[in-house]
């Protein structure tokens, strides 16, 4: 099979050598991720799958193609995030349209998804979500896309962040059973609804500049800054919490490291408890699941 080139243009370069070239770069710039990046990097380029890219391993790339590339790395090397780059990423198998003012999706939130799923017996019911502090909405639009007859709503404080939750609705087809709304938590809502999720800012204060440049640098401190102790979002939510949650509801909130304890705690304060928890990949303790007190199933 002869090289491949995306384009009219004569001046090709093999995308293998391309790619060599960009780990070491970015090994370079301690991108622990480095390997993985280079190549979603290649594949954006080139606009080819991962699958197409190993059935056809002697690709070649324009001279265009790679001044692109060599930017594109530049940029990771910067350590910006590889969502902020190429504009998306995967969760629970669907792209979300990603910025600088959203939160990036992680495959640790995919805990929520998995704790509230294996909390509902009954798929096709008609339930109402709630989404506070939604960011790209993939909390939200996940569970929809699970639950075919639910319906929801995402708040968020950032303009921004709602635009981006409402172009990803619209991209996977959910807009119909969604609304995005500005807001401060729970601020003016009303009703009650069957489940709440969140993903609330849980980062001490302190401890934000700590963090890998690619969060501290590049994601939003609103989406990061959970005060004092990282629980102030907590306090805020889970006072609000009974009065919206329905007699039978659930509510899972996505914490960091070593806080479910805390958080528990002030649920208790409010007159509710912990229904139960989820560890996510690396088996630290990630959803906590909590439900109004003395409600048996």
């Amino acid at each position: 099979m002869g090289k491949r080139a995306y384009s009219v243009n004569n001046f090709t370069i093999p995308a293998q050598e391309a790619l060599r070239q960009a780990i070491k770069s970015l090994q370079v710039a301690h991108v622990q991720s480095a390997s993985l990046d280079a190549r979603l990097l290649l594949l954006h380029v080139l606009g080819i799958s991962n699958e197409q890219w190993i059935a056809s391993p002697d690709i070649s790339m324009t001279s265009e193609q790679s001044a692109l590339y060599d930017a594109l790395v530049v940029r990771r090397a910067a350590r910006e995030p590889i969502a902020h780059i190429i504009g998306k990423r995967e969760f629970w198998s669907m792209d979300f349209k990603v910025t600088n003012a959203t939160l990036d999706p992680r495959a640790d939130s995919e805990a929520v998804i998995e704790a509230i799923l294996q909390r509902i017996p009954d798929k096709s019911a008609a339930l109402s979500i709630l989404d506070l502090g939604t960011g790209t909405g993939c909390l939200l639009l996940t569970l929809l896309k699970e639950l075919p007859n639910a319906k929801g709503i995402g708040i968020d404080l950032s303009h921004e962040a709602m635009a981006i939750a409402q172009e990803n609705a619209l991209t996977h087809g959910l807009s119909a059973r969604v609304q995005f709304q500005q807001g401060n938590w729970c601020d003016g809502l009303y009703g009650a609804f069957d489940i709440i999720v969140s993903n609330p800012p849980y980062i001490p204060t302190a401890s934000i500049k700590s963090l890998a440049p690619e969060v501290a640098q590049y994601e939003p401190k609103l989406a990061l800054d959970g005060g004092f102790d990282g629980l102030d979002c907590y306090r805020k939510i889970i006072s609000a919490l009974p009065g919206i949650l329905t007699a039978n509801g659930i509510a899972a909130f996505e914490v960091g490291a070593g806080q479910i304890q805390a958080v528990a705690e002030i649920a208790e304060e409010k007159g509710l408890q912990l229904e139960g928890m989820r560890k996510d990949m690396q088996g630290i303790p990630r959803c906590l699941l909590l439900k109004h007190f003395n409600h048996k199933d």
